[in-house]
């Protein structure tokens, strides 16, 4: 996929930043216009691109499941890196900064600078689904291909999300999802490699998880005061649950 978007530019001379935004100006002008059209559901949907919200959804794996979380913990770091050294490197403006803000539709906050390329959100959510399915991967092949579909597709949906509210170009949310692939990978191989994060089942340090889960709850109530949509209710509700869960494992005998 990496050397077939290399392919591409290299044959319609979009290795300028101008270039890069022309050649698929059409394409943005397209999807936003049709992805649009939901404004609540892109809005509830690219809020999921937001590590501290869709975390809050499988932070009880960190009990059931916590080999999971290990792998996620190294391939977000991972993500984090590279997202930033990518968006450094690039320095491709986001739509509203280069094309008329008039012309497409904006939803929720508008984004300005030069940080388009690649997407954060593209790349968080797919480095949490792809290690969530390689961990939950089912043994025959039918029901295999219906989940590997189902983490692609709601990887990809939350992805074009960010192009329905303005926020990034197409081939931002590809590349993204390609680097989210990536990091995934390298976070699953550093954590059987390296045993550095095999501390967090323990007990004694469910204090710490207590601590987080209670600063996301502060966090989403202060966005769900702000911004009144589904997903940041049930992500409360989900991150309440887990904080009952961590304090009864903690206080149990």
């Amino acid at each position: 996929m990496i050397l077939s978007i290399v392919l591409f530019l290299l044959v319609n001379d979009a290795f300028s930043v101008q270039g890069y935004v022309n050649i698929q100006k059409d394409w943005f002008y397209a999807l936003n216009q049709y992805f649009g059209q939901y404004s609540k559901t892109a809005f509830n949907f690219t809020q999921l691109g937001d590590a501290s919200i869709f975390l809050s959804f499988i932070i009880l794996l960190v009990i059931y499941a916590p080999k999971v979380w290990e792998s996620l913990i190294s391939g977000l770091l991972v993500s984090a890196i590279l997202c930033k050294s990518l968006k450094d490197l690039f320095m491709v403006p986001r739509p509203a900064e280069i094309l008329d803000q008039d012309s497409f539709t904006i939803i929720g906050r508008t984004l300005h600078g030069f940080s388009s390329l690649p997407s954060g959100h593209t790349i968080t959510i797919f480095t949490i689904l792809i290690i969530v399915m390689f961990a939950f991967m089912p043994k025959k092949i039918g029901y295999k291909l219906g989940w590997i579909f189902l983490m692609l597709s709601l990887g990809y949906l939350i992805g074009l999300s960010r192009v329905a509210v303005g926020a990034h170009f197409p081939l931002d949310v590809l590349i993204g999802s390609i680097v989210g692939f990536i990091s995934a990978l390298l976070g699953i191989f550093i954590s059987r490699r390296y045993k550095i994060w095999n501390w967090i089942c323990l007990k004694k340090f469910a204090p710490v998880f207590i601590i987080a889960i209670a600063a996301c709850c502060v966090s989403i109530s202060i966005k769900l005061y702000n911004e009144k949509i589904i997903v940041f209710y049930l992500a409360l509700i989900s991150l309440f649950v887990a904080l009952y869960k961590f304090i009864y494992v903690y206080i149990k005998k």
